[in-house]
């Protein structure tokens, strides 16, 4: 605390025994408090490591180990239109992966946890490239593109990425299907197009490949 928090009050020569009610001076702390407490928890839920909600809406999702939940094929719903300008000005639409097995994830920039997943998302598009899966990233709340440029430059991340600043292509998604408040998120869309994996945390690079294998064995 500084010297001038810690200096006495001055005594007042014509009356003492009178001093400004200190009501006021809690209040405001217990106010402060309160705004300080309600800022961490939403710098939590902004860029959570992990959940099991993703809203209301029912889209048949089996909560499964690992934070990996699952829809059998029956049941599963058709991945909406993503489709746009990418972080490095180019574009792109999921339409064109038509046949092959997508992996989505919803990531950005400011995301610590985005970024410990960040090289396993890099080696396992890598390493699957060429079995017929397609990685699609989808950046949302960086203000600019540069942050998001970078931060997949430093981890060796290839695969596009569409520029979602406000969270709309989210928002395109079945009701329950992905929170705007758990970033990062991740779903895996069969050769059909339809939502057949979906993660509200990070992944480890054991349990990405663990999303992916059953989907991509479906014939």
């Amino acid at each position: 605390m500084s010297a001038a928090c810690r200096a006495p009050l001055r005594s007042n020569p014509v009356n003492r025994t009178k001093r400004p009610p200190r009501t006021g001076r809690r209040t405001r702390r217990t106010a402060l408090l309160g705004a300080g407490a309600a800022l961490a928890a939403l710098v939590l839920t902004a860029c959570g490591s992990g959940g099991t909600s993703g809203g209301g809406g029912d889209t048949n999702f089996v909560t499964g180990k690992n934070g990996i939940d699952t829809v059998t094929r029956g049941k599963r719903t058709a991945v909406p239109d993503l489709s746009g300008a990418t972080i490095d000005g180019k574009s792109a639409d999921i339409a064109d992966y038509k046949g092959k097995v997508v992996v989505i994830n919803v990531w950005g920039s400011w995301c610590s946890p985005c970024r410990a997943e960040g090289p396993y998302f890099a080696k396992v598009s890598q390493a699957y490239a060429d079995r017929g899966v397609q990685f699609l990233g989808i950046n949302t709340r960086d203000t600019s593109t540069t942050p998001a440029v970078s931060f997949e430059k430093q981890l060796g991340i290839t695969y596009p990425s569409l520029y979602d600043p406000t969270g709309k292509l989210m928002l395109r998604f079945a009701k329950g299907t992905l929170n705007p408040q758990l970033i990062p998120s991740t779903l895996v869309v069969d050769r059909d197009g339809k939502i057949a994996a979906r993660a509200l945390e990070a992944l480890s690079e054991e349990n990405l490949v663990k999303m992916i294998k059953p989907v991509l064995a479906e014939k």
